[in-house]
């Protein structure tokens, strides 16, 4: 559990302006101030960090400078709609990297290696396509359905990626047995 604490925690940390403006927009609070709220927060937590003397991380920064563009643009035009845009260019993001051939090998047990790695590079490819969709559909909910964002985003996001990782868990589970079980079995023939 700590280290998926530990995981998370860096998540939660970027997302928190993000996760705040949704709060409060689903709360039905003026634009102006929901963005000005996730505004005030992401400036503030950078502000602690260096404060802190402790090292500001690139999705921090990164996270920062999303928040005050698209922030600054919502509250120009009056529009949360800039806001809600920030995930799907973090997505897309997460999704390009996952385009690299083989970045889910690191997470196979030992027992699945040599016997799973082309699911694993698959599933990879298949998390990139996830991402991407994940951005297309946070991108046309914030555009076509603004009053609907705050429940996407608190639940599509989070489900998608939890069936994903069962799919995923669920097939190298049986695959890798069934591997297991047929060398179990080709090693028992070889010696009778």
């Amino acid at each position: 559990m700590n280290n998926l604490l530990a995981a998370v925690r860096p998540l939660v940390s970027d997302f928190f302006p993000t996760i705040i403006f949704a709060v409060l927009i689903a709360m039905k609070v003026d634009v102006r101030a929901a963005t000005g709220a996730a505004l005030v927060i992401g400036i503030a937590q950078v502000a602690l960090q260096r404060y802190l003397k402790r090292k500001v991380d690139q999705l921090q920064w990164a996270s920062l400078g999303l928040v005050v563009v698209f922030g600054t643009l919502g509250l120009v035009t009056n529009d949360p709609r800039f806001l809600m845009a920030k995930p799907t260019i973090i997505y897309t993001a997460i999704g390009a990297v996952m385009l690299k051939r083989g970045w889910m090998l690191r997470y196979l047990p030992p027992i699945a290696r040599g016997r799973a790695e082309p699911m694993m590079v698959a599933f990879g490819y298949v998390w990139a396509g996830l991402m991407f969709a994940t951005a297309l559909a946070n991108l046309a909910v914030a555009v076509l359905a603004p009053d609907k964002w705050p429940a996407f985003i608190a639940v599509v996001p989070l489900a998608s990626k939890i069936a994903l990782f069962a799919v995923q868990y669920l097939t190298i589970r049986v695959f890798v047995r069934r591997r297991v079980l047929a060398d179990m079995a080709a090693g028992g023939a070889q010696t009778a």
